[in-house]
C-alpha cells in the first residue's frame, strides 16, 4: 500500500474547470473578427442594424474599429484587423495591387451631399459640387473639412481640386477649416457654428443636432460614394481569420446580405444601395 495516492478530486476539478476555460476561451476567440471601417457606416446606424443579421447567419461576432478609410486601411497594414469596410475606391485598389488585400468587393453605394445653413448664405444651392465649392472659396464661405485622411475627405479634396484649389488650405478660402475628426463631430461643429459641410448621406440622415442645417447641393454624379470589402491577406500577416473574415466577405455580397443593406431604412428613406451584383 505504500504507492496509494488518495484521491485528490479538488485537484482534478480545478484541471477540468481550467480545461472548460481554455476551450471556451479558445472557442470565443475564434468567433469574432476586427473589421476596421469608416465612420460613415457606423455612425449611420447601418452595422447596428447589419451586423445582427450576419450573427444570425454564422454565429460569428465582429469587432468594429471605426476609422476614416485611410486610418482604416492603416490599421490593416499592420494586421491589426481581419477584413475592410471602406469607401475611397482608390485607395481600395492600392491596397489590393500592392498585396495587403486578397480582393475588392464592391458592395453598395449612397451619395455624398453639401449641409449648410437653410439661409444659404454663399448660394450654393443646385446640384453642381464644383461651383458650389468655387463660391465658398471666393466668398471664404466657412466650411468644415473632416481633414482625417478619411474616404469623404478624400472625396472632398477631390472636389476642391475640380473647383481650381490647390492643396493649400488658403486657396479654399479662409474660412476653410480642418477638424481631424469624424462625420457626426464635423457635423456637429458645422451645426453649432453655421458653416458648411461634406456629408455623406446616410450619417446625415441619422444625425440628430442638425440645429439649421439643411442639404443644399445632391443629385450631381460626382457625388456617387461606392463601399467595397476586403480581406487582409495572409501572406502579409498570418494570424488573421482569413476564413472568418471570408465568411463576411461572402455574406454581405450574397442576396440576404444585399437584402439586409436595402432594408436598413430612417423614416422611411433608405441610406444604402446593395450593388454587388453590378
Amino acid at each position: 500500500m505504500k504507492n496509494f495516492k488518495p484521491f485528490r478530486a479538488g485537484a482534478l476539478v480545478s484541471k477540468a474547470l481550467a480545461a472548460i476555460v481554455l476551450v471556451a476561451s479558445g472557442s470565443a476567440f475564434a468567433q469574432s473578427i476586427t473589421m476596421a471601417s469608416t465612420t460613415s457606416t457606423e455612425q449611420s446606424g447601418l452595422f447596428g442594424y447589419l451586423l445582427p443579421e450576419f450573427k444570425k447567419a454564422s454565429s460569428l461576432d465582429i469587432k468594429v474599429v471605426a476609422l476614416g478609410t485611410g486610418q482604416a486601411l492603416d490599421m490593416a497594414r499592420r494586421g491589426d484587423a481581419d477584413v475592410l469596410f471602406v469607401h475611397d475606391q482608390v485607395a481600395e485598389e492600392k491596397f489590393v495591387a500592392d498585396g495587403w488585400g486578397v480582393k475588392r468587393y464592391p458592395v453598395m453605394y449612397n451619395d455624398f451631399i453639401l449641409i449648410g445653413p437653410k439661409n444659404d448664405p454663399v448660394g450654393t444651392k443646385g446640384k453642381d459640387i464644383v461651383q458650389a465649392l468655387q463660391k465658398l472659396s471666393a466668398a471664404n464661405g466657412n466650411f468644415i473639412s473632416r481633414g482625417d485622411k478619411s474616404g469623404t475627405h478624400a472625396a472632398e479634396l477631390r472636389y476642391w481640386k475640380l473647383a481650381g484649389a490647390d492643396a493649400a488650405n488658403t486657396s479654399k478660402g479662409s474660412g476653410y477649416k480642418e477638424c481631424g475628426c469624424g462625420m457626426g463631430p464635423a457635423l456637429n461643429i458645422a451645426a453649432s457654428s453655421g458653416a458648411y459641410v461634406l456629408a455623406d448621406r446616410g450619417t446625415w440622415l441619422n444625425f440628430k443636432n442638425r440645429a439649421d442645417l439643411a442639404v443644399l447641393v445632391e443629385g450631381d454624379t460626382k457625388l456617387f460614394n461606392q463601399y467595397g470589402v476586403m480581406v487582409v491577406n495572409p501572406t502579409k500577416h498570418p494570424h488573421v481569420k482569413t476564413q472568418d473574415a471570408q465568411k463576411f466577405v461572402d455574406w454581405v455580397v450574397s442576396p440576404a446580405g444585399q437584402q439586409a443593406i436595402a432594408g436598413y431604412k430612417i423614416g422611411g428613406e433608405q441610406l444604402f444601395f446593395p450593388n454587388a451584383a453590378q
